[in-house]
């Protein structure tokens, strides 16, 4: 750096992407202009310093949000959602393309929900657009106006608005979305193996986890590995919670199928034994399964069958959830957890003996790439400068009163969590939720 910058920050603790190391970075214009040792002799309009006890890491970015506005924003909107990110160490959200109204299927749907974020987000945020049975002509054209990528059900999604494809649609989609260049993300559980299954109403944990087996999953990840491998598309699965389905893709990645996986702090975290009966607050889709089902996530994780790590954030009205009396067929089906992200992931990390390394490239680097977003996810020269300084040994407390979400109900109400996000950067700038600084954001690559 032979010129002044913008802004030079100096850490004793940055994670590189080949580890972690003490720096001086230069930003100029809210990108990283260049990294150098940290005693770096330099003019800087301003100067931040970090403290030994602060890891500055790239800040995080979630490709799996749901954020309700327009239609259902006393769900979610993007003031909050985008807030609760910033104070969590996320600096770029993906959101979903159902929970709002209308749902992102075509081109008047995302212009929609682009004037409804403009001048409201604290983070930069990106949109994922939907498949649904009838519009894979919308594809392209949703595709050139600047979504990130395509999702699909195959199983009824809770949202009217959103209809589940079969596996011949599903295939199609792949097929059409391979030729623009981008991924198909997809909510795998199977409509023929849900069909033979009795819905269970009632307040019994073990009864609803029953109704949504590990076949429901399993079938469904089966369906979208062949889909890949007959396309040669992208296939990304979301929110994997059956360890089942672990073999079944890294073996098809073995063949050069390009299949990727995602899993969430939910199924890091909890377990089905520990949930009591009618705590609805931990109903979710796919559901929460056994702690050695858990455990076998955390391997899929080291062994690299697992790419990344994101919320799905799928918040609603605390009536919605807790309001049929612990009836976990009545019970929205989705968890909050946005905002403690990051030391969810590390408290169970640090105990299974990964580094913050991993959790970056699960929660970072993967999401990006996953997402199409080159100037996210890491912290090199030509990226944007968005940064999570985070204390790694300090303690979070969850407490819904200091929760950003729209609705603060968290199944986490009390939990000490190991970590703590010090304060959030986003492109050179303090992402503090007092002035949204947040930008709309297209793919930057096929």
């Amino acid at each position: 750096m032979s010129e002044a910058v913008d802004l030079l920050i100096r850490a004793p603790r940055v994670l590189l992407p080949d580890g972690e190391a003490g720096c001086a970075i230069g930003v100029s214009d809210g990108r990283i202009e260049a990294i150098e040792s940290p005693g770096v002799k330099l003019s800087a309009a301003r100067e931040l310093k970090f403290d030994d006890d602060v890891v500055l890491m790239p800040g995080l970015v979630d490709s799996h949000v749901h954020i309700c506005e327009p239609g259902n924003t006393e769900w979610e909107g993007f003031a909050t959602a985008t807030r609760a990110a910033a104070a969590g160490g996320i600096t770029t959200l993906v959101d979903m393309p159902l929970d709002s109204v209308p749902t992102t299927v075509d081109v008047p749907a995302l212009e929609l929900k682009k004037k409804a974020a403009e001048s409201k987000i604290h983070v930069d945020v990106a949109f994922w657009g939907g498949v649904i049975p009838g519009n894979l002509d919308q594809l392209a054209p949703l595709w050139r106006a600047g979504v990130v990528g395509f999702k699909c059900f195959l199983v009824d999604s809770g949202s009217p608005e959103f209809p589940p494809v079969d596996a011949a649609t599903m295939e199609a989609a792949l097929r059409v979305v391979s030729g623009l260049g981008s991924p198909l993300i997809v909510h795998a559980e199977s409509a023929e193996v849900a069909a033979g299954l009795d819905t269970v109403p009632g307040g019994s944990y073990a009864d609803y986890l029953a109704s949504r087996p590990r076949g429901l999953e399993n079938l469904a990840v089966a369906q979208l590995i062949e889909a890949a491998r007959r396309t040669g598309g992208h296939a990304h699965v979301c929110h994997l919670s059956s360890s089942d389905a672990l073999p079944m893709i890294s073996s098809v990645r073995r063949e050069g199928v390009l299949v990727t996986a995602e899993t969430c702090p939910h199924y890091l975290t909890l377990c089905a034994e520990q949930i009591a009966d009618g705590e609805t607050m931990c109903k979710c889709s796919p559901p929460v399964r056994e702690a050695d089902n858990r455990e076998l996530l955390w391997e899929g994780l080291r062994a690299q069958a697992l790419d990344l790590v994101v919320s799905d954030h799928s918040p609603c009205t605390l009536e919605m959830k807790v309001g049929g009396g612990g009836d976990f067929a009545a019970a929205w089906g989705g968890i909050s957890s946005l905002q403690y992200s990051l030391p969810l992931v590390w408290s169970g990390a640090l105990s299974r003996g990964f580094s913050l390394s991993d959790v970056a490239r699960w929660m970072s680097e993967g999401p990006a790439r996953l997402a199409g977003l080159d100037a996210k996810g890491s912290i090199a020269a030509g990226r944007d400068a968005d940064f999570c300084a985070f204390a790694p040994d300090e303690t979070t407390i969850v407490d819904p009163a200091t929760c950003h979400h729209r609705n603060p109900g968290t199944p986490y109400d009390g939990r000490v969590l190991t970590g703590a996000v010090r304060s959030t950067i986003l492109r050179g700038e303090p992402a503090d939720g007092a002035l949204p600084r947040g930008r709309l954001l297209k793919r930057s690559r096929t």
